[in-house]
């Protein structure tokens, strides 16, 4: 069985770095699974800073809906795949199918794979449910399947880190 990490924080809380130093500590080859497309150039930018960053030793591959496909395909040829990110993942499938039982069921889905893959699986979400009571439906919809999704993932991980200010904290594992 492979060791899953779960990674949650904040916006711009160091999430990623995170992630990447883990993944990275496995050694290649590395995967990295983007669920996130550059629908715009203020994305597009944060994409190629991501990539720069990472380097050359990282293969990207990205999918917005199937994330479970990608990885039962990819398992066991990367040390390592970093999937980054879940909340992202989310808000691509509650557009997609404006259910969140829909949604919950993928989230399920990606968790009973767990169990059999054999390559290391770092997952970034990020932390939303921690200000403000959004002011309409569907933020408030999003906001408590990121919540439901993350004690999910959290619960079915090795372990898992919360980051604040650049700063992990190890909370199980």
């Amino acid at each position: 069985m492979a060791r899953i990490v779960f990674i949650t924080g904040g916006a711009r809380s160091g999430k990623s770095r995170l992630a990447e130093s883990i993944t990275e500590a496995c050694g290649g080859p590395l995967g990295y699974l983007a669920t996130a497309g550059a629908g715009d150039a203020e994305m597009a930018e944060r994409i190629a800073r991501h990539q720069a960053r990472r380097g050359g030793e990282w293969q990207t591959m990205e999918e917005p809906l199937d994330i479970t496909s990608v990885l039962q395909g990819h398992d066991g040829y990367f040390n390592a795949i970093l999937l980054d990110c879940v909340t992202l993942w989310l808000t691509n499938l509650l557009l997609a199918f404006d259910d969140p039982a829909a949604v919950m069921a993928r989230v399920k889905e990606l968790t009973a794979l767990f169990p059999g893959l054999t390559s290391t699986l770092v997952i970034v979400s990020s932390e939303v449910g921690m200000g403000i009571v959004p002011e309409n439906r569907l933020a408030r919809l999003f906001r408590d399947l990121a919540g439901e999704a993350n004690q999910l993932l959290a619960e079915a991980a090795d372990e898992v880190y919360v980051t604040f200010s650049g700063l992990p904290l190890k909370i199980k594992g």
